[in-house]
């Protein structure tokens, strides 16, 4: 008697993320505002993977461009403790001064968590075109899933690098696919593998030409 085959589910992964980047940075723009100045330029607080942190991130940069100190003390006024579960945001907060790191590291913290939130947007981008390839609406052609997904990655590499540089639409479109899903789902998916040829294409010929720029 023949067994069905039996398919693996695939492992989770977790997104990728530096919370000790996260928090060495908070640490340094705690102890000394200055820091702010050398990532405020492009690291935003939605580059956070952790909410906490996010909401931080985003008091100190109000408080500082309003010229006001953002300390442990004044930072602390605008959290609200019902959020915070059984984490004391006063205690946190002491701790992240405490272990700041140096200013001069801060730029390369900054560019690790920018990196980073630039990587998980590619996997989100990366799972919405399996998951629509798969489920895809009737009135859905791959052409039209392919050009949405033209502009959701062409957003991504225009929005770059910390700094200066930009995410190619090839290396881009590689991330996204490589962390979506495994491989032998993409084998089975033949819109997918129309996306593929789209990246094949992208990379022969060029952005501009393959965009009719």
């Amino acid at each position: 008697m023949l067994k069905a085959a039996v398919f693996a589910p695939p492992s989770v992964r977790v997104a990728p993320h530096n919370l000790e980047a996260e928090q060495a940075l908070l640490g340094a723009i705690l102890v000394n505002n200055d820091a702010f100045d050398r990532v405020s330029d492009f690291l935003l607080p939605e580059h956070f993977q952790e909410t906490r942190h996010s909401k931080i991130y985003e008091i100190c940069a109000s408080l500082i461009r309003s010229g006001k100190l953002a300390s442990t003390v004044t930072v602390k006024t605008f959290l609200n403790d019902l959020e915070w579960g059984d984490v004391n945001p006063a205690k946190y907060l002491a701790r992240l001064a405490s272990e700041a790191t140096s200013i001069i590291n801060v730029g390369d913290n900054a560019r690790a968590i920018y990196d980073l939130a630039v990587r998980r947007q590619l996997i989100r981008i990366g799972e919405d075109i399996v998951n629509t390839a798969y489920y895809a609406p009737v009135d859905l052609s791959p052409r039209t899933q392919i050009e949405e997904t033209e502009r959701n990655l062409y957003q991504v590499a225009e929005s770059g690098r910390a700094d200066g540089g930009f995410q190619s639409f090839g290396n881009a479109l590689n991330i996204a696919m490589d962390n979506s899903t495994p491989s032998w789902s993409l084998a089975t998916s033949p819109d997918v593998g129309i996306l593929l040829d789209a990246q094949n294409a992208w990379r022969a010929v060029g952005p501009s030409a393959y965009m009719g720029i």
